[in-house]
């Protein structure tokens, strides 16, 4: 075996996905590295990731190298599975490699086949190959009593305790109740977990003093499981003023008058609590796991009505019964709003199994967005939603102590691991029993996972495959276009640059943009091209394997010719114009997918709307009402500007959308507004938020999208009586815009030649009315409304196009003629662009008002909303536009999108793993149900 004395022993730590923000936990911390350099002269390389709990430097302090080339360390550390991009299973020197990981494969998930049969000999079971790496995983490291001793699940539990009181505590002030619990900090709000116990100790404080809400009744906290991740549980309750309860006295409490308001009741339901046989007889564990179909759950009558808040702790395998079916729900619902208090509308679901032991639970959520409103179709409408707390990545929220404890806790397994290499020892009984693979056969324990998946997973794979395949050692990376460089490319470099079975190339006239976008990725290729180079673009497409075009939209057509040509699938987040419309049969004849809107809106707007519709649909509802709006603003805490708004991309799009006409149907009335006369038609006072004022603006024709969506005809008896699509700005912004285009500022068809800012608004003064007047006798006549007259002079003296006592500088005037618009846009992208530490701010609502056919005064109002906010690394806009067009791409590349020839997102294929890699960014759409009065629609009517 390896030893000392031969070459250094090397040990990689593999740092988790840089597109996972959260997900900062590290499987050795920098002081067990610098144990291993130090005292057993182990060789370490770590990946860099400088945005993690332990941050680069740290560990380069304590000996480590810093590497972005890992393959060639003999021990691999990672927490989560290693993509299978990065996976490398042959040996170093003839020396087999050890993975160690939570591989997710031991129980036959057959998302993760791929990633097992790579460490599996290609004629396995007939032969082993001894130069394989050893595949061990975490979930088995046990002691003598078979427990868990490696694991975050009891972080899971303190994590998921504080971030299900937080949303139970917003979910309560829904209803007009707040209580201490609003103060409770979420995890990653704080540094320590000593300062996450202060601060919940104090909320226990209160309530010692104060009491809960006398409308909640005594306050009853439920708890399932046993594990780690219930122990975790208990220990962080420990800090409020905590009084177990057994179940049968969950009742007589709930009834009692005057129940003790200064404390909080905890129901720790254990097995024997809830589940009994079908015969009748009690709970037998014994029996219960040799014969699990023999069971059933009586937790929804027994616990679940009498709880303000559920913690589910319990793990579920498909052989055994719910904890709760959507069934069970209804019965428990109506049980708990007999007894009052709100009680069981609010679920922290910490095991995170989504339809599994509460089949209500749909989806898991995520840190960005915590918790969801569940409703399933079983669900009558006078019983509540139920708030779900499912993040799936709980430990993430409390990196620094959950990576101390996991790191401590794998040390004695490292050291024995290190030994087994260093002097040829035996591996020892615990390694060995956390063995899933090695020398390329399957542990004994784990054979069953050949005929159950491998077996099947290979005869797919190879019929699949014609006899002529290239080895998948030697299949060459796909290649992707990017051409541009602008705003929003950013995300989408970042998020395709993860994956290293894709070789990026830019191709852009600025080579600054480029080489910004470019940073430490040494694997990105850049191309310094001009639009009218035809011959280089024609060939950087043909070497691609897939286009995504970020050029303006009038350039999109051209380039998907040149993509039909050359059999290359099209990327954009454009709308489809009529030239692009033109090139379908050619694309549909090509076998090319020529995929636009796929953005922000169009985009995102589109996939969120489709799913949402069609959900509702599956249920057997009919829709009256679709009202969607969508807008990109600065951020609340921006400071004023005129029009309340900054430019997080090209001003002039801005700019020409004021002048576009609309049409959309309210209420079965149909409205057209010719061009140039959109502004004045705007829709006041939105109800979106409670946090700022937003006004909407029609957005071109509404009635199209009836087709798109699969909302209906209108006119027709039950058929859909109000569908609208707008654009949000902030209050004020279409009056102002208004006063802007009388003045002539978006004139597009004349001409003017500056020579200084201060003759611009003479001159589309000039193109509007007589000349022979100063100018702002102009402007009062033309805007006679004293009101609108005070904003503008006030924007006009901001802007210095008046004389004024503001002083800032304005950029360089464009020489030659220009259309006054274009100089409009010059101005604004200078004077109203964003400044450092400002940030944007993007606001997506969809309201679907939907009716169960039958059913009296069925009306339900359903949102699904986003608003997202830029950061230090990119704007909003950025995000929101690029990374659906990244997303997308990645599916089209990888086979997943079936669909052909010009299209939008309207296939389930684009729009679902779109809406879920967005999911996965913390940019997923947040659905809910409201009264019909609280409705945008109500305000317009």
């Amino acid at each position: 075996m390896f030893s000392r004395a031969g070459r250094p022993l090397t040990l990689a730590l593999r740092r988790e996905d840089p597109a996972r923000i959260w997900e900062r936990r590290t499987p050795l911390t920098p002081d067990a590295v610098q144990r291993l350099v130090s005292e057993q002269g182990v060789q370490v390389l770590v990946q860099p990731c400088d945005r993690r709990v332990f941050r680069d430097y740290e560990y380069a302090q304590a000996g480590a190298t810093i590497a972005t080339d890992i393959s060639q360390a003999h021990i691999h550390l990672g927490i989560k599975e290693t993509p299978l991009p990065e996976v490398i299973a042959s040996a170093v020197n003839n020396v087999p490699k050890t993975h160690l990981m939570f591989s997710h494969t031991a129980k036959g998930q057959s998302y993760n086949t791929p990633l097992l049969e790579k460490y599996i000999s290609k004629d396995y079971p007939n032969a082993s190959n001894s130069n394989l790496a050893r595949l061990i995983d975490y979930e088995y490291l046990t002691d003598e009593e078979g427990k868990r001793t490696v694991g975050f699940g009891w972080f899971a539990g303190v994590a998921g305790v504080l971030e299900s009181l937080s949303a139970m505590a917003h979910s309560h002030l829904e209803i007009g109740v707040a209580s201490p619990f609003l103060y409770t900090p979420r995890p990653h709000t704080l540094p320590s977990l000593d300062r996450l116990r202060a601060a919940l100790h104090e909320i226990g404080k209160r309530i010692a003093t104060e009491g809960t809400p006398k409308q909640l009744g005594p306050f009853i906290i439920g708890l399932t499981g046993t594990g780690n991740v219930t122990q975790g549980c208990l220990s962080i309750l420990e800090e409020l003023p905590i009084e177990l309860i057994s179940v049968k006295n969950l009742a007589p409490l709930v009834n009692q008058q005057d129940a003790d308001l200064r404390k909080i009741y905890l129901v720790h339901a254990k097995p024997q609590d809830y589940l009994q046989s079908l015969d009748g007889q009690s709970y037998d564990r014994s029996h219960y796991y040799q014969n699990p179909e023999k069971y059933r759950s009586t937790f929804a009558t027994n616990v679940a009505p009498y709880l303000t808040l559920f913690l589910n702790g319990v793990g579920w395998a498909p052989s055994y019964p719910r904890l709760m079916s959507n069934t069970d729900l209804v019965d428990a619902l109506s049980r708990a709003q007999a007894i009052g208090g709100a009680r069981f509308t609010n679920v922290g679901d910490i095991s995170c199994d989504p339809e599994g032991g509460l089949e209500f639970l749909t989806r898991s959520s995520t840190l960005s967005e915590p918790f969801y409103k569940t409703r399933p179709n079983t669900l009558p409408n006078d019983l509540p939603s139920v708030q779900m707390m499912a993040v799936d990545i709980l430990p993430a929220s409390i990196p620094y102590d959950a990576s101390q404890h996991f790191s401590k806790a794998l040390s004695p397994y490292l050291d024995a691991l290190i030994t087994h290499y260093q002097t040829g020892a035996p591996l020892s009984l615990e390694l060995q029993r956390a063995t899933i693979a090695s020398n390329g056969r399957l542990a004994p324990q784990h054979e069953w996972l050949w005929e159950a998946n491998l077996s099947p997973y290979r005869a797919q794979r190879n019929e699949a495959s014609s006899s002529s395949a290239v080895p998948e050692t030697i299949i060459r990376k796909q290649k992707v276009l990017l051409l541009g460089s602008g705003m929003v490319a950013g995300p989408v470099v970042e998020t395709l640059s993860q994956r290293r079975d894709i070789e990026l190339v830019i191709a852009s006239n600025s080579a600054q943009q480029m080489h910004s976008l470019v940073g430490n990725h040494t694997h990105i290729k850049t191309e310094l091209c001009d639009t009218e180079n035809k011959a280089l673009f024609g060939r950087l497409i043909a070497e691609a394997d897939l286009v995504i075009s970020l050029l303006p939209a009038g350039l999109h057509a051209e380039i998907a010719e040149m993509c039909v040509e050359h059999r290359k699938h099209l990327v954009t987040a454009s709308y489809i114009s009529p030239a692009m419309q033109s090139l379908h049969q050619k694309a549909l004849d090509a076998d090319v997918l020529l995929l636009n809107e796929i953005g922000l809106d169009p985009g995102i707007d589109h996939c969120s709307a489709i799913s949402l519709v069609s959900q509702l649909q599956s249920q057997g509802k009919q829709i009256r009402s679709f009202i969607s709006f969508c807008g990109g603003l600065p951020a609340p805490d921006v400071p004023i500007v005129p029009l309340r708004y900054k430019f997080s991309w090209s001003p002039r799009g801005v700019l020409t959308a004021a002048l576009n006409g609309a049409r959309y149907v309210l209420q079965n009335k149909i409205t057209t507004i010719k061009e140039k006369e959109l502004l004045p038609n705007y829709f006041p006072s939105l109800p979106i938020t409670n946090e700022f004022a937003l006004e909407g603006l029609p957005n071109r024709d509404s009635l199209s999208y009836l087709d798109t969506y699969n909302l209906g005809q209108t006119g027709k008896p039950n058929g859909i009586q109000t569908v609208l699509r707008g654009t949000l700005r902030y209050a004020g912004f279409s009056k102002l815009m208004e006063s802007f285009r009388v003045l002539g500022f978006l004139e597009m068809n004349k001409t003017i030649r500056l020579k200084s800012w201060s003759s611009f608004l003479p001159q589309c003064l000039s193109l509007q009315f007589p000349v022979g007047r100063d100018a702002w006798t102009a402007v009062q006549q033309a805007i006679p409304n004293e009101e609108e007259q005070a904003a503008l002079r006030d924007a006009l003296e901001w802007l210095c196009l008046l004389p004024s006592a503001h002083s800032r500088p304005l950029p360089k005037v464009l020489s030659g003629d220009h259309a006054p618009l274009d100089l409009f846009a010059h101005l604004l992208s200078s004077t109203l662009n964003y400044l450092p530490g400002e940030r944007d701010m993007v606001i997506l609502e969809h309201q679907v008002v939907a009716h169960t056919p039958g059913r009296a005064n069925s009306d339900e109002v359903h949102r699904s909303s986003l608003i997202a906010f830029g950061n230090d690394r990119a704007t909003a806009m950025a995000q929101t536009v690029g990374l659906p067009v990244a997303i997308a791409a990645l599916n089209v590349l990888d086979g997943k999108v079936t669909v052909r020839g010009v299209a939008g997102p309207t296939d389930a294929s684009v729009y679902k793993p779109v809406l879920a890699g967005m999911e996965e960014f913390g940019l997923g759409m947040k659905e809910s149900v409201v009264g019909v009065s609280e409705s945008i629609e109500s305000r317009l009517v």
